[in-house]
């Protein structure tokens, strides 16, 4: 099940790595990232992350001023808008697009928010 994908409960989010962008044999769509997520297996797997959110984390060379703090941290926001293919894949929109660096890198999927399946 899902909850066995996350390996380490005091973490928020689950890993993935960023594969690349949408593409087809001539042309690639930047606005549409490829994640693969930590321990995500099959299209059902992948499906339960529909929805969750996303960030890519990274490390500038200057600080930027955030109420009085400095931080060199900056993140780029995304969410999960659907599978990708039948082996775990899955596909992101993020606020401004990925750079090119980021492919192989990792980002986090948030696990929340949670929306439990309603049975039938």
């Amino acid at each position: 099940m899902v909850i066995n994908m996350v390996k380490n409960l005091d973490r928020l989010y689950s890993r993935a790595v960023f594969l690349g962008y949408r593409r087809g044999i001539t042309l690639q769509n930047e606005n549409q990232s490829l994640l693969r997520v930590e321990g995500v297996k099959t299209k059902e797997d992948a499906k339960w992350y529909i929805g969750k959110r996303v960030a890519y984390v990274y490390r500038a060379r200057t600080a930027q001023t955030k109420k009085n703090k400095q931080t060199k941290y900056r993140s780029i926001q995304g969410k999960v808008i659907a599978a990708h293919g039948t082996n775990g894949v899955v596909r992101a929109r993020f606020a401004h697009n990925l750079p090119s660096q980021a492919i192989g890198k990792l980002v986090r999927v948030f696990i929340y928010p949670y929306r439990p399946a309603i049975a039938n």
